[in-house]
């Protein structure tokens, strides 16, 4: 990786940091007012490593419905529900899968990937991702974590814990929901 790249990687770390910890000290300073919605674009720009080890980000991704679940090799509720994850995929629905492991070896995750026959596509997150998770509605940074992302790019869920078929059944239909258009009066 160049001395650039890793100045470019760092610089967004930062940001994100930076964006968490001002959302915080905003509702710190004005309890009253509302926090603005999670957006899903910090999610398309964040940097990831594929199973490869290559520098990625998720922007091919955008305009699709997505259900992105945040894992670990090392929690025991995530390997619960990896099949239910490989089973939607294998389902077809028309909502990708995405998995975004913690963790920063590729190779170990990659292994672990085979041996659990994950058909969706893994990307590491490395450090910025319990930030990532927090800028997206996981203030406790708890694990498994799922995002659901209609084409538009909103979120228009999250969930922290296990997600079971009927959840994830559920999850697609609010993924694939059209979004009303915007109406013009005479």
């Amino acid at each position: 990786m160049t001395v650039a790249a890793v100045r470019w990687l760092r610089s967004l770390r930062l940001t994100g940091l930076l964006a968490v910890l001002a959302g915080h000290v905003a509702f710190a300073a004005s309890p009253a007012a509302p926090t603005a919605a999670p957006h899903s674009s910090v999610l398309f720009a964040a940097p990831l490593i594929d199973l490869e080890s290559q520098a990625v980000t998720l922007a091919a991704y955008r305009g699709k419905p997505l259900i992105v679940n945040f894992w670990a090799r090392w929690c025991g509720p995530c390997k619960v529900e990896i099949p239910e994850l490989v089973s939607l995929q294998k389902r077809n629905t028309g909502v990708e899968v995405l998995g975004l492991n913690l963790e920063s070896n590729a190779p170990t995750v990659r292994d672990f990937a085979f041996a659990y026959d994950i058909n969706y596509p893994i990307f590491l997150t490395k450090e910025p991702g319990l930030a990532l998770m927090q800028a997206l509605g996981n203030s406790k940074t708890v694990l498994p974590f799922t995002v659901v992302i209609n084409r538009h790019g909103t979120i228009v869920s999250s969930h922290i814990g296990a997600m079971t078929r009927e959840k994830l059944d559920a999850a697609v239909q609010l993924a694939l929901k059209p979004v009303p258009e915007a109406r013009t009066f005479p």
